[in-house]
């Protein structure tokens, strides 16, 4: 029988090993070549010319970033030209570059770089076989973009790829894109965006099989003007899907509707997730664990399922069902779907749970430091409201990108605060004068001790109201706010004096 080994007496190890290679399941993808990509490929993707003859095992933007054997592609934008740092390039290791003009180094020529990293993502795209699934959201969509590809990289062992960081934009995707392995069995994509008409671009690009948004919120609404424009242009993500795509969509919002609407605009199948009852995937159940995560009970329709989350909150009860509905959807496996979630950690900056040295023991600082909405900010502070801790904290930057929105979204952070128990609060940046303005106007004991909060300027200046806040064992803080304000600083300041 196929499949077999012969381990009786007199076998010796070199029929072992005959036998076991005659049993190794045969996979179309193991004739495809190993190296990313060839010179020659590369010459037929852009329509260049190589000037040398080489094999690269990545594709890079960002000198900083060169490994050894990796293709540089010296890109040109309004301020910096890639092309005056290939000698660093090159110096950490590159093979060669993609270049406008000739050069002293391995590289091919082309007439535009930004033009052939589009072709070059659109050959990896078309090359391989892989099912893509892209991710959008206002909320949200880097934490489900890495638990998707987390299930997927599960059940094909390794065979599945993804945008790394927050590549997510006009230069982020067709990088990733082109990164995308031609063995690869899957490619998890992550898009964002701040104004109309950037999410149609990136759809096409990557042509996913697979489209999930994650949710609405007020985020970029200083550009795009109300929650229903916002709604419209996450939806241009189902413009990108290939025919037979499936659109994934949350059914717990106020515009589910119209997002449906977008997507048999394009003739795609919809599939909705959720705790609504005409949720395609819906919430039945879901038990608070004692580590923060939750035990969930999902109906898929034909059939049920129960698995846990790692990631605490409400919000990621609802984001695994979305992840549940995309593996679904791409062919992939529930079961292994449902032990990546119960494994996931959280990410740096979003989400993250650091054990931090202080007086008399430890503390929790949970570091979410890399972006905010006001939804996102809800979400958070509830969890915290709901962490089992001696005093409750947060230290809250500014919300960016909120325009004439921007005031009455801070000051509503006042309720969150107060139904959350805060035990004391750190506000940093201009645009949280109107919560400071707010809270100061409140009773002395609103937070629950006298002079519950303080105003900072910047990441320095919150460090040192904290430090003189004094953390006690058993305190739970929260790092939360839009990345520019830099609150990483503070992250960075207390986990490194627990190291």
């Amino acid at each position: 029988m196929r499949g077999s080994v012969d381990r009786s007496p007199g076998v010796n190890a070199r029929q072992l090993v005959q036998g076991a290679l005659k049993a190794w399941p045969v996979d179309p993808r193991d004739r495809l070549p190993l190296p990313l990509w060839f010179s020659r490929d590369i010459e037929i993707a852009t329509g260049g010319a190589s000037t040398h003859h080489f094999q690269a095992a990545g594709v890079e933007i960002d000198s900083r970033d060169v490994r050894p054997g990796d293709l540089f592609v010296a890109l040109k934008g309004e301020t910096m030209d890639g092309h005056k740092f290939l000698p660093q390039a090159f110096a950490a290791g590159a093979v060669a570059a993609i270049t406008d003009r000739p050069v002293d180094f391995p590289h091919v020529l082309v007439e535009d770089t930004t033009q052939a990293l589009h072709d070059l993502a659109h050959a990896a795209r078309d090359r391989g076989e892989a099912k893509r699934i892209a991710v959008t959201g206002s909320v949200g969509k880097t934490g489900v973009k890495e638990a998707i590809f987390n299930a997927l990289d599960r059940v094909s062992r390794g065979g599945a790829h993804r945008s790394v960081r927050s590549y997510n934009n006009h230069v982020g995707v067709p990088l990733s894109l082109a990164r995308l392995p031609a063995r690869a069995r899957y490619g998890v994509f992550e898009m964002g965006m701040n104004h109309p008409g950037e999410i149609a671009p990136l759809a096409d690009h990557v042509r996913p099989h697979v489209a999930l948004i994650t949710t609405i919120a007020p985020a970029h609404i200083e550009n795009l003007g109300s929650m229903e424009a916002i709604a419209d242009e996450k939806s241009q993500i189902f413009t990108g899907l290939i025919e037979g795509g499936t659109a994934i969509i949350p059914a717990d919002s106020e515009y589910t509707a119209r997002m449906i609407d977008h997507a048999r605009a394009v003739g795609v199948k919809t599939v909705t997730f959720g705790r609504n009852e005409g949720a395609d995937v819906r919430l039945l159940d879901a038990i608070p664990r004692e580590n923060g995560g939750s035990l969930v009970t999902a109906d898929l329709g034909e059939q049920r399922l129960c698995f846990t989350i790692a990631e605490p909150g409400e919000h990621w009860i609802t984001n695994a069902l979305g992840v549940m509905a995309a593996v679904r959807a791409a062919g992939g496996d529930l079961a292994a779907a449902g032990l990546a979630l119960a494994e996931m950690g959280g990410l740096k900056g979003r989400g993250a749970r650091l054990d931090i040295e202080v007086a008399g023991g430890k503390a929790l600082l949970v570091d979410e430091s890399y972006n905010a909405n006001p939804a996102s900010m809800r979400a958070t502070i509830k969890q915290l409201g709901q962490t089992p801790a001696h005093r409750r904290i947060v230290v809250l930057g500014s919300m960016k990108e909120l325009g004439d929105f921007s005031a009455r979204f801070h000051r509503q952070l006042i309720e969150p605060l107060a139904e959350a128990k805060i035990d004391h609060a750190i506000l940093v940046g201009d645009e949280m004068r109107d919560l400071a303005a707010q809270l100061g106007k409140e009773s002395a004991d609103s937070l629950g001790i006298a002079g519950g909060f303080a105003h900072c300027e910047g990441p320095a200046e919150a460090i040192a109201a904290l430090e003189q806040f004094g953390l006690t064992h058993g305190d739970a803080i929260l790092v939360k706010g839009s990345n520019s304000v830099g609150l990483g600083r503070l992250v960075s300041h207390f986990t490194s004096a627990s190291e």
